[in-house]
């Protein structure tokens, strides 16, 4: 089934180069199908980049997927003019009133700082309070996922002394083959292969206290994927959704800037930045992204009205 976006998008013409399926808005209202509404927080400065890599990976299911992009209020991006915003993006003003089978919250470069010293905090505690009962399910992506886990679960974030960067393995854990999270990690290998790109992290130990599942971890870098067994949420703390070319840019930027950052590690053939890095993450992206999708659409209802105030959090 093909993925639903908004009309006129512009990253349309590189979802259809590179042949992602995809489905016009009034093509799609006279299926007689429910899609899947899952609505995204773009927290990324490189919005268009983030719309194409989730958009890609959503549009690999059988399933009908509507992707709603949403932005904040109280705080303009700088890096995307405001004339896109308000053509393509929503805020939380205008779906107040409507309901969807997900919550997506992406990363933001912004993890240094303390949660509430983060300029959007207070709207975004909004948002994830009216998810409670606007939104089936909760996805947190890097910051957004650890945005989520401090709101919901008071899980703290710990500084690193070096960023993390670059493509570390993890693995599955032996909680993973439960039943319930067992669709999550199914077909996944032993080992696989996450990008990481951040300067905190958080405890294994504080996790586990909370009452929620690890699914994945690495021996070098720490947990890598958490879930929550009771409302379903998940927790991806690495970016599994990057493009071959995404580090690389963040490394380069870096080094314009004058900061020192390392290599990446596990990217650059031979460690060299000359050389072009190769996306071998990718199949694994889309086996959760269509494992999520899959594990969401047996258990979400199908009128999405009914949804109650959620005390499981």
């Amino acid at each position: 089934m093909p993925i639903r976006v908004p009309d006129n998008l512009p990253a349309l013409d590189d979802l259809e180069a590179e042949g992602v399926d995809l489905i016009a808005s009034g093509q799609a209202t006279k299926q007689d199908i429910r899609p899947l509404k899952l609505l995204m927080l773009n927290l990324m400065p490189t919005k268009k980049s983030t719309e194409i890599q989730f958009a890609r990976l959503f549009g690999c299911s059988p399933l009908q997927v509507e992707l709603i992009l949403m932005t904040t209020e109280s705080y303009t991006p700088r890096n995307t003019e405001p004339a896109y915003l308000r053509r393509f993006y929503r805020r939380l003003s205008d779906v107040e009133d409507e309901y969807f089978d997900a919550l997506i919250v992406t990363g933001a470069p912004i993890e240094t700082k303390q949660f509430e010293e983060v300029s959007y905090w207070n709207e975004l505690v909004d948002i994830l309070n009216w998810s409670k009962t606007h939104c089936f399910r909760r996805l947190g992506i890097c910051w957004g996922a650890q945005a989520l886990l401090y709101h919901f679960y008071n899980l703290p974030k710990y500084q690193m002394d070096a960023k993390i960067f670059g493509i570390y393995n993890h693995s599955i854990t032996s909680n993973s083959g439960t039943s319930a999270s067992g669709r999550l990690m199914h077909g996944f290998t032993t080992t696989f292969p996450m990008p990481v790109s951040r300067f905190t992290m958080n405890k294994k130990q504080d996790i586990l206290d909370r009452g929620l599942e690890i699914l994945a971890e690495s021996h070098e870098i720490g947990v890598g994927m958490v879930r929550d067994k009771l409302t379903g949420d998940l927790f991806v703390l690495n970016h599994l959704e990057y493009d071959a070319e995404t580090l690389k840019a963040e490394y380069v930027r870096d080094k314009k800037n004058g900061v020192d950052t390392s290599i990446p590690k596990n990217y650059f053939p031979k460690d060299k930045p000359e050389l072009a890095p190769q996306n071998y993450w990718r199949p694994f992206a889309y086996l959760l992204c269509g494992n999520w999708l899959n594990d969401l659409y047996q258990d979400t209802m199908f009128d999405l009205t009914k949804l109650q105030i959620d005390n499981r959090l």
